[in-house]
């Protein structure tokens, strides 16, 4: 796993205005959270600056948020609190979360925002989503977001340079993304995202962060969540869309 804790401190400006209210993020996924009993034990493990596990919170679900970024896990508390939501928070990466939780603790596992393609290649996407699995009890469901990194590779290394300001807490800023894409699926590739805040004297304040990330085809996802015994449920995959949301349960 990388960084993010530059990225951290200004992460908002990396959520769409839709998802920035944790009610309005929770509320994303009404479909898959009304399937979940009263008072359900809910994991985000890749919570990021806390949107989503402070909006399931809210809904009086048990949430617990982890993160493999230190100031994410700070942040994310910062939120629970600025919000009066009850939620335990745990600094942890896919692979450790065995070590803090038992087996068949959660009725539902998030892993949205992207997150997955941190793990570092095949060995270690294996090694996350089977400890979300171990996790989940007989029947709950993971919840996962992916890009669609078939379109990704398609569109090659690039410069992607925001064509508006985007306003946060009082200031704006244009968000950079430059890939480094590798010639093979399987060899490591680089985001490197840039916050570049615009100051009321005209000063430009760039916050950027080089990420590491290992892209996987869309089959290879399925087969790695059948190998440690989830079955798909629903699937939104399209080569030609941005992302996808996939949902499995435990068998």
């Amino acid at each position: 796993m990388t960084g993010y804790d530059v990225l951290a401190e200004v992460y908002e400006w990396l959520i769409s205005d839709e998802k920035l209210p944790p009610a309005a993020f929770a509320a994303s996924f009404d479909d898959v959270l009304s399937l979940l009993p009263s008072n359900a034990r809910v994991l985000d493990c890749s919570c990021g600056t806390g949107q989503l596990a402070v909006g399931l919170a809210g809904r009086g679900l048990q949430v617990v948020a982890t993160d493999a970024s230190e100031a994410m896990v700070r942040r994310t508390a910062q939120l629970s609190e600025q919000f009066g939501a009850s939620l335990r928070t745990v600094r942890a990466d896919w692979e450790e979360l065995p070590d803090h939780f038992q087996d068949d603790t959660f009725d539902m596992v998030f892993c949205v925002g992207n997150s997955l393609h941190h793990a570092a290649g095949a060995r270690g996407r294996g090694a996350a989503v089977e400890s979300m699995s171990r996790l989940l009890r007989p029947g709950g469901r993971l919840v996962l977001t992916s890009r669609t990194w078939e379109l990704v590779r398609a569109r090659g290394s690039r410069l992607q340079i925001g064509d508006r300001l985007v306003r946060r807490n009082g200031r704006d800023a244009v968000v950079v993304y430059r890939w480094e894409i590798a010639p093979r699926w399987e060899q490591e590739h680089h985001i490197e995202i840039a916050i570049a805040q615009v100051e009321a004297t005209g000063l430009v304040v760039v916050r950027s962060e080089l990420l590491s990330c290992w892209p996987y085809r869309y089959e290879e996802l399925e087969a790695e969540l059948h190998r440690v015994g989830l079955r798909t449920e629903l699937s939104t995959f399209d080569r030609e869309a941005e992302n996808y949301r996939v949902v499995a349960s435990k068998e």
